[in-house]
């Protein structure tokens, strides 16, 4: 996370304001054409990857419907889900979120909306914002082949409306692949350090965001891992 600690010593140094504007903007998107069908009962959960997951997880703590958000390792193995190896881009992982939601309330459509239009730039091969390498990447990780489709749909849909400048570059490929949750330290970050220099310049717009582009699914109190872990 070199990068990541540069960001913060630049950040500290300079006025809050001028940083701001270093932050990925939002991209207003249509929802997908096809959306995967909701189960007649139960939760279901999404594996996103889209650069650091402390923004991430930021920003789906504050969605309507989603039940818990946890920062993770997704794309390597078990021995290699930690945060110094992961650091070394050379484990296979990505840094990831896993989103619990309950699809009669938000569906895995609106998830990928998100996802693609406030959470993160779609375009951006191996790096977001100023974290670079390939535990940074934009990386869908179907949990079925539902999702899946719903996925790979979507990213045509997008990419053949020309929403954004350059083609989409997230992956979709890897089905079901296992999720480590990050250490402790990782959980609900922005929540509680909102001021820490590379959330408010990085993390907090995309929070602010998901309010303004997506005001029907906003929730003022974010949902933390703490509060899911004691069952509130």
């Amino acid at each position: 996370m070199m990068r990541r600690s540069a960001a913060l010593l630049i950040a500290a140094a300079c006025a809050f304001a001028p940083l701001m504007a270093r932050a990925e903007p939002a991209v207003t998107i249509p929802p997908p054409a096809a959306d995967a069908s909701a189960p007649a009962a139960g939760l279901e959960t999404a594996v996103l990857a889209g650069g650091c997951f402390w923004g991430i997880q930021a920003v789906y703590q504050h969605v309507k419907g989603v039940t818990n958000a946890v920062s993770g390792y997704a794309g390597g193995t078990q021995k290699d889900a930690d945060y110094r190896t992961v650091s070394s881009g050379g484990t296979g992982h990505a840094e990831s979120v896993k989103v619990t939601f309950d699809p009669r309330q938000v569906s895995y459509g609106k998830i990928l909306q998100v996802y693609f239009s406030v959470a993160h730039d779609p375009t951006q091969l191996n790096r977001q914002g100023p974290d670079s390498g390939t535990q940074y990447r934009s990386e869908i990780f179907p949990q079925s082949e539902a999702q899946a489709k719903t996925a790979q749909a979507y990213i045509a849909q997008l990419d053949a409306a020309h929403v954004f400048k350059r083609p989409i570059v997230t992956k979709t490929g890897t089905m079901k692949a296992a999720f480590f949750a990050a250490e402790d330290y990782h959980q609900d970050y922005a929540t509680k350090h909102p001021y820490q220099p590379y959330i408010f310049v990085n993390d907090a717009p995309k929070v602010e965001n998901l309010k303004t582009v997506f005001p029907e699914l906003w929730r003022d109190k974010p949902v933390t891992v703490a509060q899911a872990e004691k069952g509130e």
